[in-house]
């Protein structure tokens, strides 16, 4: 059976996050973020995560956008315009119009030992959540582990 892996980086140090992706024998790390360059991010903004990666564990990244939210739902969210349950909707929604079917099956298919990241320490109401769930859907033989 295939893993998909899961993992916000908030309030876990480098060390903690690379050595889970380790002991977890991760292969691809799989950015699912809007905004990967802020300074806020430490250890995580792009480039050096893809460096760190790389460096440190020998395991690649990939930025991949069809898997973000837009900016305007993730605005929506943070100011409270939403509630989780809408942005649920909003975000299946909007995976809907990218066609994220075809895409998972012609991106990911091959895939195994992956891992989605975004910022959120809980997977409950943290996108990288749905987006799981969805290649899983799409897939089939899947088995998700948040970490």
């Amino acid at each position: 059976m295939r893993k998909i892996f899961t993992i916000g980086f908030t309030k876990m140090t480098a060390e903690e996050f690379f050595t889970c992706l380790e002991n977890n024998f991760v292969k691809k790390v799989v950015d699912v973020r809007l905004y990967n360059k802020s300074q806020l991010l430490g250890f995580t903004k792009f480039p050096d995560i893809e460096f760190f990666l790389r460096t440190i564990s020998k395991i690649d990244y990939f930025h991949d956008l069809q898997f973000a939210p837009s900016e305007r739902i993730l605005d929506s969210y943070k100011k409270k315009f939403i509630n989780w349950e809408e942005y649920e909707e909003a975000f299946a929604a909007l995976m809907a119009t990218r066609d994220i079917d075809d895409y998972i099956l012609k991106n990911y298919a091959q895939e195994e030992n992956f891992c989605l990241l975004c910022t959120e320490v809980s997977p409950e109401n943290c996108h990288r959540r749905l987006v799981a769930e969805k290649i899983a859907e799409v897939l089939g033989d899947v088995k998700i582990i948040h970490l």
